[in-house]
């Protein structure tokens, strides 16, 4: 991935539907917009429209291709997009909150329903902490920038804590991984299905997940100005998310069998992460809207955002012809 120009230097900057008919498009296609560049993740949806193929056969038709890139989390799935290495992808809840604050290059393009168990703090089977309110003065592990950097926040709060009451590690998963099985971390904030790895495979315990504190949506975004460009390529990709999300939801055991290579995990941990995700790919609504304005306001109160933003600045949503006009 290409080096983030200084004005995306943004961990710096963090430190101080069914197919759609569209009403007479006006856009005409860019000619170098015959490949979409799709950035994905170890999770979610996206991953299983991959192994199935089935959006380079959707495209083909449209002479698009279809390339994919795998990132290790959000925030650096969205400095792909603003550099212009991938045109697509799909992140938590937090990561567009401080790209946007960073000045990234993107827009909000849809998400999926809410999947609050498919985060969680979690700590070594053999801890004594037993309560997010344990966790005073401890060191605790997060992807910075990411979705679960949310959830810490909220179950401090809610647990009677402040941010500035625990130590913070910024690791990514592989590495908070590692300092979590080590023992040089008390506590690790994750997201599946790296959760569902840590408890299958060493037993790792969840004092609190989101239920009941945080959506924990998924998003899908786009570099600025595609949707405009290309809206007849993300009525089509948004058409194969919901095949893909109405067959795991049908058939969820069979989806994991799928899925398992390609997320490098066993079949049983698959599908134990599946069954915490939300399913039912939508375009952005006000009250999605707002939830993530509260997001934005709640890092801008935090100052690990320098500046207050406005999140339905970088939403976009498809002119659609109903049926009842």
């Amino acid at each position: 991935m290409k080096s983030a120009p200084s004005r995306f230097r943004w961990f710096g900057l963090l430190a101080a539907a069914a197919t759609l008919n569209f009403a007479s498009p006006s856009w005409a296609a860019d000619p170098n917009d015959n490949v979409l560049r799709i950035g994905y993740q170890k999770y979610g949806t996206l991953i299983l429209l991959k192994a199935t193929g089935a959006l380079e056969k959707r495209l083909a038709p449209l002479g698009v291709k279809v390339t994919w890139a795998e990132f290790p989390a959000g925030p650096q799935l969205l400095e792909g997009l603003n550099v212009g290495s991938v045109d697509f992808g799909t992140t938590g809840e937090t990561p567009p909150v401080f790209a946007q604050a960073a000045g990234a290059n993107l827009n909000y393009i849809g998400f999926e329903p809410p999947a609050p168990a498919g985060e969680a703090i979690i700590v070594p089977k053999s801890s004594a902490i037993k309560t997010v309110a344990d966790l005073k003065g401890k060191n605790v592990a997060l992807n910075k920038g990411s979705n679960v950097h949310y959830l810490l926040v909220k179950a401090l709060e809610k647990s009677g804590l402040k941010y500035s009451d625990i130590k913070v590690s910024y690791l990514k998963p592989a590495d908070a991984r590692a300092a979590f099985e080590r023992g040089s971390v008390d506590a690790w904030v994750i997201w599946d299905p790296f959760l569902a790895a840590a408890e299958k495979q060493i037993g790792a315990r969840v004092i609190a997940d989101g239920k009941g504190i945080v959506s924990n949506h998924q998003f899908y975004l786009t570099e600025k100005t595609y949707g405009n460009r290309r809206p007849d390529v993300i009525a089509a990709v948004f058409d194969e998310i919901r095949k893909v999300d109405e067959w795991v939801l049908k058939s969820p055991h069979e989806a994991a069998v799928a899925l398992a290579p390609h997320a490098g995990l066993d079949v049983e941990t698959t599908e134990l992460a599946l069954g915490r995700a939300g399913y039912g790919v939508q375009y952005l609504n006000d009250a999605v809207v707002a939830e993530q304005q509260r997001i934005a306001d709640t890092f801008t109160e935090l100052k690990l955002i320098p500046k207050k933003l406005i999140v339905k600045e970088v939403v976009w949503t498809p002119k659609i012809k109903t049926a009842n006009k």
